[in-house]
């Protein structure tokens, strides 16, 4: 029952995090390249700041920790779903966690050190949104592994 409910815990925080870069896929991203460049560089600054606080960072880091260590429990533990949590650990640790670190926090750093926000966010947000393309998919998939494991 405890592994369960940890698997759970796996899914819902899998699902939360990409549900964040689902939403920024789908409209804060073209909502934001609507304003003006100064204001979007300055939206984007904004978010960003807000992001690395607590809320966030414990579903963000939350989503690779929790699904980590239950699929190798469920492993070793001998929990049918185990290799399906792990799975899709494997796939966020990858395809979300990684991208982030070597894609869009890159970005971010550059952005926030222009000089000239509104140049530097018109040469960055759109790989900056290709990149969380990559992470919303990621993300997605291993929240599918991780349910699977439920079954």
């Amino acid at each position: 029952m405890t592994w369960t409910i940890f698997a759970v815990a796996s899914v819902v925080l899998l699902g939360l995090s990409a549900g964040v870069f689902f939403g920024f896929s789908s409209f804060i991203m073209s909502g934001l390249a609507r304003a003006s460049d100064d204001a979007a560089g300055a939206g984007m600054n904004g978010i960003n700041e807000s992001a690395v606080r607590p809320p966030f960072m414990a579903v963000f880091f939350g989503a690779l920790l929790v699904p980590g260590v239950t699929g190798i429990w469920g492993l070793v533990g001998g929990h049918r779903g185990g290799g399906w949590v792990l799975a899709g650990a494997a796939v966020y640790l990858v395809g979300t966690f990684a991208v982030t670190m070597a894609g869009n926090v890159p970005l971010n750093n550059r952005l926030l050190a222009a000089r000239d926000k509104a140049v530097e966010w018109r040469a960055t947000w759109r790989p900056w949104t290709r990149w969380n393309h990559v992470r919303t998919v990621a993300g997605v998939v291993a929240t599918v592994l991780a349910a699977i494991g439920l079954l």
